[in-house]
């Protein structure tokens, strides 16, 4: 038992870029991002043991976070309905960062945070580098069907792309 927990930790630590990159994608408030990054983790530690060796592990982590992400992105829509808004501004929070993101790479993330979710999982293991093969697995859809989907995703932030 000692060795699968040495095994995930160190797994977790490999690929911590991985959750990373789905959690910013999710979600902007640090706060929020802590969370779910913590439950990430522990979900992972939790299906480890169920980990069917014979995929990825890449493409277990993905799928295992993307799920959790999502199901944190609709319990937080829901939540949403109940929220009163408040005032901007209300507590100016000084965060000057030593750098700047490029304007086109902002828009590109901006334009990725208006994705649905599936969409938005697709890319992100797009842009990783994952197989179509991959992807599939992950979201447990078709081959040809992820094929699709990142052809009709491109078409779509290019459009938006030119028209700002």
């Amino acid at each position: 038992m000692m060795k699968t927990g040495t095994e995930i930790v160190q797994l977790i630590e490999e690929h911590q870029k991985l959750i990373y990159k789905v959690v910013n994608s999710y979600c902007s408030n640090r706060q929020e991002q802590e969370d779910l990054i913590q439950e990430i983790i522990f979900q992972l530690i939790k299906s480890y043991p169920r980990f069917d060796h014979q995929v990825k592990v890449t493409t277990w982590m993905y799928r295992v976070a993307f799920n959790v992400s999502i199901s944190h992105y609709r319990k937080m829509k829901n939540r949403q309905k109940y929220l009163v808004p408040m005032p901007e501004k209300l507590v100016k929070i000084d965060d000057t960062a030593d750098h700047q993101p490029n304007e086109d790479l902002a828009r590109l993330q901006a334009f990725i945070q208006g994705l649905n979710p599936l969409n938005k999982a697709i890319l992100i293991m797009y842009l990783d580098g994952s197989s179509h093969t991959e992807i599939a697995k992950a979201m447990g859809i078709s081959v040809s069907n992820v094929g699709t989907k990142i052809g009709r995703i491109k078409k779509h932030l290019k459009k938006k792309f030119n028209q700002q």
